[in-house]
């Protein structure tokens, strides 16, 4: 049994270790508030929504989520700074108990109890996640800004002040 703990414990320090050693795949420049209202306006976040950021950067987005909709909120990013803005954030504005953040490679978090993703990524990294966009629950709302899928064609597409929000539902398999 101790071998089993042991192996299990070097296993999950590896993977922590590995994760808090890969640079993030992107600069952090954060989404503008009206931006955010905008996105979760158009994923029609409402309560029984789970919201997962990808690369949420210090946590603007699921923290406008739970205050304005009082839903579980995630962020997942790969900085360990941004997480302990997100987390300071998330206390600072009482959201605490409905968000939660970690640091981790968002190519191998588990997001799949999610009803709307948002994301803020480089083209290439939305086309590298959307396979496993597309393998979520049929209905869930995926919601980008500023960059697009490919192939993938949104259902809606708002251009405001420069800016481009994309909207998606994953759709029956």
């Amino acid at each position: 049994m101790r071998f089993l703990l042991a192996l299990a414990f070097a296993a999950a320090t590896a993977a922590h270790a590995q994760v808090v050693s890969r640079t993030p795949d992107v600069i952090y420049v954060p989404t503008p508030q009206y931006v955010i209202n905008e996105m979760l306006r158009l994923a029609d976040v409402k309560p029984g929504d789970v919201l997962y950021d990808l690369g949420c950067g210090d946590g603007r987005i699921p923290i406008t989520a739970a205050m304005r909709h009082g839903i579980r909120a995630y962020g997942i990013d790969i900085d360990p700074e941004r997480i302990a803005e997100a987390n300071a954030s998330a206390k600072k504005y009482r959201v605490a108990h409905l968000v939660s953040f970690r640091q981790e490679d968002l190519f191998t978090a588990n997001f799949s109890d999610a009803s709307v993703v948002t994301l803020y990524l480089l083209p290439d990294l939305n086309l590298k996640l959307r396979p496993r966009l597309l393998a979520l629950k049929p209905g869930t709302r995926v919601v980008s800004h500023q960059f697009d899928m490919g192939d993938w064609q949104p259902d809606r597409r708002v251009d405001l002040e420069g800016r481009t929000v994309y909207l998606w539902t994953v759709p029956r398999r």
